[in-house]
């Protein structure tokens, strides 16, 4: 039977949390789980048991016939210089004979383009979208394989150079041939940031931007933002929610069109369906309300 979130202490949740978001080390972890053990199980396989387990991020195979796939190199001038990400469409007719689609950035978590980020770019192509995931791990060799392995990567790129990376990630897609240059971006934890930072970059670029218990942008940075915005914040989490107020009381006095939902009760990492703190029916219901949200800003002839 698949473990969910009320088979843990909310307190080995929130240490999980820590250990994935790099507050504490591994070895941290590991003393600090053992108050948590039982007979037969260690602090080592608490830990294993509470991090991604692949097998299960398929909802969307990768051979699907009903979108078409591939891996695609784009240069970043300003960022990394030669980067690459995963595309998915709807695969309707010769390539040359398809209406074009709007666009939606898939940004992934603190690790990379990991195997349930790839997913999603398939479930935002299923859903009528030209979608495309970079990888900030490209100019380390891409996503490891190993989670513990690409959060280390991750932090050792330059920080202002990834952001350079989805802006001419983004910019690409805009220009693709698929593409009929509406935008939008959905991302979950660094990406729920880096979604608020896009529509902040891009303000005439982005038109929808869907941030998942990411963090909020700089308050003073709002105004800038013309883009519609739906948040989805787990109502366990903290850390992010303790920065919505402001930001929410900056987007309403600077006008911004925003629907922020909080799911009660639910962890950070909500929508990852391959770990513990994944909620089924919160992350369908995120999702539905994500796809809608697409679907009204750039789909509908009133966008």
């Amino acid at each position: 039977m698949r473990e969910t979130a009320g088979d843990y202490p909310q307190e080995l949740l929130n240490l999980y949390d820590d250990y994935a978001h790099s507050r504490v080390t591994r070895r941290d972890f590991l003393v600090k789980a053992q108050r948590y053990t039982v007979a037969g199980v260690t602090a080592a396989a608490l830990l294993s048991r509470l991090s991604p387990n692949y097998a299960l991020a398929e909802q969307v195979k990768p051979d699907d016939k009903r979108i078409t796939t591939e891996w695609l190199d784009y240069a970043s001038p300003k960022g990394h210089q030669k980067m690459r990400g995963y595309l998915a469409m709807p695969a309707v007719g010769p390539f040359d004979q398809r209406a074009r689609l709007p666009g939606v950035i898939v940004v992934h978590e603190n690790r990379g383009l990991n195997p349930y980020v790839q997913d999603v770019v398939r479930r935002v192509a299923l859903a009528g979208f030209v979608a495309f995931g970079p990888d900030a791990l490209t100019p380390l060799g891409g996503y490891p394989g190993s989670d513990d392995e690409g959060r280390d990567m991750q932090r050792k790129l330059d920080g202002d150079k990834i952001v350079e990376d989805f802006i001419a990630a983004t910019l690409m897609l805009k220009d693709h041939r698929a593409c009929n240059g509406r935008m939008g971006v959905v991302g979950f934890c660094f990406g729920g940031g880096m979604s608020n930072t896009l529509a902040v970059r891009l303000p005439d670029v982005i038109q929808a931007a869907a941030p998942y218990y990411g963090r909020q942008a700089d308050v003073a940075d709002v105004p800038k933002i013309k883009a519609a915005m739906q948040f989805h914040y787990a109502g366990l989490d903290q850390r992010i929610n303790a920065g919505r107020e402001p930001y929410e009381a900056a987007l309403k006095a600077a006008d911004v069109k925003f629907t922020a939902y909080e799911y009660e009760g639910k962890n950070h990492g909500f929508h990852n369906d391959t770990t513990p703190r994944y909620d089924k029916d919160a992350a369908a219901l995120a999702w539905s309300r994500t796809i809608e949200f697409f679907n009204k800003t750039l789909k509908s002839e009133d966008a």
